[in-house]
């Protein structure tokens, strides 16, 4: 049976927070926060890890990481730039941010060849979320079934500014229906709302379910991820803003009936670095799980 890889998005440019959020420690030995997902994930059964980078902050990443992982979990680099070669693009114009999520997942398609799960790298997720992603990729995972972590978005939410989020519309069946992306979302004294393009605010249940960017997929996915970051290239290669995002792929998988997503529910509470503001949030946050015995005080020891 194969063991399930992990695959990091660690490539952004963290423009919000202002630095290189990726490797900025957060935990009581000043683990980063994607060192708490690494190490739930080999708990889990997870055999690899795949992180996708820039070669701009190749050097730093890997220092920060050298050696902690050794005997735990295999690991292996892929970048993302710009550029990235892409069968059936010619020619990339020129633009300062990368293609977005779905292109940086794409970027994996020739080291991983077996069940996967995607996470972002400065999210944390929670032990229980790699345990039940890392049970449905062993089991249940097929060409046409796909899995997502849905969590509640009062369990994700930001006290130092908006947020954006995936809202999720989840069947009875607890299958996903689609995807829709979400911004300037914050908790405000009428509850949680989202501010629409136009500027209009909206409403969101407390238990409403989002994506956090925790996905299941079989490697088969991959051809696909590329059939549908080519045609959106074309459309899209003028706008230096444009990005391709994981949900779109899904969304479409769904609208044309080609795949089911189990949503698997998960009520932890989120923590993350959206802005700089947040790291004290989330140092606190790991220092209380690591007294309460979650984690140990230093991980890798």
């Amino acid at each position: 049976m194969q063991q399930p890889t992990l695959l990091v998005l660690a490539a952004g440019i963290g423009s919000r927070y202002g630095g290189l959020k990726q490797v900025d420690g957060v935990g009581p030995g000043g683990e980063a926060i994607m060192e708490y997902a690494i190490y739930d994930a080999a708990q889990a059964g997870f055999g690899k890890v795949v992180f996708i980078i820039r070669r701009a902050i190749e050097e730093a990443f890997k220092a920060k990481f050298a050696g902690k992982f050794d005997g735990r979990i295999a690991v292996e680099y892929v970048f993302q730039e710009t550029d990235s070669p892409v069968p059936g693009i010619a020619e990339w114009p020129a633009r300062e941010k990368p293609w977005g999520t779905g292109h940086a997942v794409l970027m994996a398609r020739d080291v991983i060849h077996e069940p996967f799960a995607v996470v972002n790298a400065d999210d944390y997720y929670g032990a229980e979320a790699f345990r039940a992603m890392a049970d449905f990729l062993t089991h249940s995972c097929q060409t046409d079934h796909l899995a997502m972590v849905g969590y509640l978005i009062k369990n994700t939410l930001s006290e130092h500014g908006t947020v954006s989020r995936g809202v999720c519309e989840v069947d009875e069946h607890g299958f996903l229906r689609g995807v829709t992306e979400r911004h300037k979302i914050q908790r405000t004294e009428r509850g949680v709302r989202y501010t629409d393009e136009q500027g209009q605010g909206h409403p969101l249940d407390d238990n409403t379910v989002v994506s956090m960017n925790l996905w299941g997929f079989p490697a088969g996915i991959f051809p696909e991820i590329e059939a549908q970051f080519v045609e959106f290239f074309h459309a899209s290669r003028d706008n230096p803003k444009a990005e391709f995002y994981i949900p779109a792929v899904v969304n479409r998988l769904l609208a044309e009936g080609r795949a089911r997503v189990s949503v698997l529910p998960n009520e932890d509470q989120w923590y993350g670095v959206t802005y700089q503001e947040d790291k004290a949030v989330a140092q606190q946050a790991f220092a209380a799980l690591a007294a309460a015995g979650k984690y140990p005080p230093k991980l890798w020891e």
